[in-house]
């Protein structure tokens, strides 16, 4: 039966942002699942098969991919009434897509080990190689500039501000990526995030050293 409800949910998903030039497409989403069962083996904790569906549907209700957060919570209430799942099983995984999200630094605390195993494995997937591609992808569909020095970086943020204040894509490793690292739950996403946060700086030096003009 599990096995069934992970393949409905699995064409679900490809179904609704199979194709997404933001980076939240099927790819992410399948990384993000890979990553948090990988998570769940090794720190042999939480329930694999809670863990592979809140991954899976993460992005479902996410606000920046829907017309609004109402519309999207809707989204996934929907789905999930179509699964021959137990109420508690389905508030579960309700209650961790609902507290995953970075949200400008205002999320919320994850609400389980499952969670927090969930969140780790999604933010694995905003940092290093593809973390940096997808800020160029996300920042590039919502009209930012690669960088401008002109634009003031922001340490604290409401979400309003978050979502729709003035940024660029070098502005939001700063704001958000590069703070990740420091926010993980579990001993091995730390460990899996210690290259991709060498990437990132990496790239950064290398970035301000082309703008300013230097050859080495």
């Amino acid at each position: 039966m599990k096995k069934e409800i992970i393949e409905q949910t699995e064409t679900y998903v490809r179904n609704e942002l199979g194709e997404d030039a933001a980076g939240h497409d099927w790819f992410h989403v399948d990384r993000v699942r890979r990553n948090a069962l990988h998570i769940c083996y090794e720190e042999q904790a939480g329930d694999p098969f809670i863990i592979e569906m809140a991954a899976l549907l993460h992005d479902i209700p996410d606000e920046k991919l829907n017309e609004t957060a109402e519309k999207g919570t809707q989204k996934l209430e929907s789905f999930l009434l179509t699964l021959p799942l137990q109420d508690h099983v389905k508030k579960h995984i309700k209650l961790i897509v609902s507290t995953i999200s970075f949200k400008g630094g205002n999320g919320c605390e994850p609400a389980s080990l499952e969670a927090k195993i969930v969140q780790d494995a999604d933010r694995l997937d905003a940092i290093g190689a593809i973390g940096i591609a997808r800020a160029f992808a996300y920042g590039g569909k919502k009209g930012q500039q690669i960088y401008n020095p002109a634009i003031q970086m922001r340490e604290k943020m409401s979400l309003e501000e978050y979502r729709n204040g003035k940024s660029t894509s070098i502005h939001h490793f700063y704001e958000k990526l590069l703070k990740l690292k420091n926010l993980l739950n579990t001993n091995t996403a730390v460990k899996i995030a210690e290259s991709r946060q060498k990437m990132m700086e990496t790239f950064l030096e290398q970035f301000f050293q082309e703008w300013n003009g230097k050859t080495k």
